[in-house]
């Protein structure tokens, strides 16, 4: 008895001293709520225990017919309410969750609603383009010249996602790394785009040895803005790869503009569907004498043939973000890792609370 009691007074002082931590925390930030959608709630529980708060209580169910309902389980009214959900598994379903908690919200007089959205659902489809903006080669349509016309005919479903938002009462979009920046433009509410740069610049440093001999690469030349303020941070060379298709309806093959003899080399892109990209990438950066393969990507969508691929490919890591649940990735593929961006995404619903800037998160990883 008395080995034991020294021991039970120091859990009870750890005790006491998280919860008087929690009070703090919690009388800081008067009149928040944060709820979960299905879609992740392991991301949302790891922001509501960095801010010291308890996740909001909810019951979402489906009818025999398959409707969503979403049964908010306590009073909102003038409360400042965040829901996170993200666009990842179920999209159309997760999707409509999403716009019906903002709806009951809100109509539950809830004085501000945001949707703390890590995921952007519907974000490639930012404009009026048919052929898409690549992926795996062998999925791709071929049209025929007489079907050209019908591009224009294709939708702008982010912009139909970001009607659909506010439609149903948001106020405020919190989101990260959008796989085009005018998405922001098809808001009338306030959009904060968080970026993944400043924990990818952390992890790089500390999980790579040779990062002063590495280079960036972008696997497209859409992303060779990302690539330079990455590589411009970290002093090293960017590269990108081009592709370049000779002829009408011929295979787009791939050129690689830098040099990469001799250097690691770091794959970086905003997200991966079915890794088609990536993987024949990385075997063009082996090619040119690259001495090892990384790849950083904001969100691992990992759909597919994805995991196999990446199981197959020469990537000494492919490492993502938990914008999107990993744990079941991970299990599958050893070469998979996560960074936990969770951190950011608290830091911001903290400061947008409190009416403080979120640009400092911009460019700083918070802890």
């Amino acid at each position: 008895m008395p080995v034991s009691q020294p021991v039970r007074a120091k859990s009870l002082l750890r005790a006491n001293l998280e919860n008087s931590r929690a009070r703090v925390l919690q009388s800081r930030m008067p009149n928040i709520k944060v709820f979960s959608g299905t879609s992740h709630p392991d991301l949302a529980q790891r922001i509501v225990d960095r801010l010291g708060i308890d996740i909001g209580k909810v019951v979402t169910k489906k009818f025999s017919n398959l409707e969503t309902c979403v049964e908010i389980g306590e009073s909102v009214r003038g409360e400042d309410v965040y829901i996170v959900q993200s666009g990842s598994g179920e999209v159309n379903d997760n999707l409509m969750e999403l716009l019906i908690m903002i709806n009951a919200c809100k109509i539950a007089s809830a004085s501000r609603v945001t949707a703390v959205i890590p995921c952007f659902p519907y974000a490639r489809q930012d404009k009026k383009d048919k052929g898409g903006d690549g992926g795996d080669s062998k999925n791709q349509i071929v049209m025929k010249s007489n079907e050209w016309k019908f591009r224009s005919r294709a939708p702008i479903s982010a912009k139909l996602v970001a009607n659909m938002l506010s439609v149903a009462g948001a106020d405020h979009i919190i989101t990260m790394d959008l796989h085009a920046s005018q998405i922001q433009g098809f808001f009338d509410i306030p959009v904060d785009n968080l970026f993944a740069e400043p924990a990818v610049l952390k992890w790089i440093k500390e999980n790579i040895v040779e990062w002063r001999n590495s280079i960036i690469v972008s696997p497209d030349a859409g992303g060779a803005k990302r690539v330079t303020s990455i590589a411009d941070r970290l002093n090293v060379e960017f590269a990108l790869i081009h592709k370049e298709r000779k002829k009408a309806n011929e295979v787009a093959s791939m050129v690689l503009v830098g040099d990469v003899k001799d250097r690691v080399a770091i794959l970086v892109d905003d997200m991966a569907d079915t890794c088609g990209t990536i993987c024949h990438a990385a075997e063009k950066l082996l090619e040119a004498g690259a001495t090892k393969v990384y790849a950083i990507l904001t969100h691992g969508i990992f759909s597919g043939p994805a995991i196999s691929r990446i199981n197959n490919a020469c990537f000494e890591a492919v490492v993502v973000t938990n914008t999107i649940p990993q744990d079941g990735h991970m299990k599958d593929c050893p070469k998979i890792q996560c960074i936990d961006v969770s951190m950011m995404f608290a830091e911001a619903v903290r400061r947008t609370h409190n009416g403080e800037s979120v640009s400092y998160l911009f460019s700083n990883v918070p802890y």
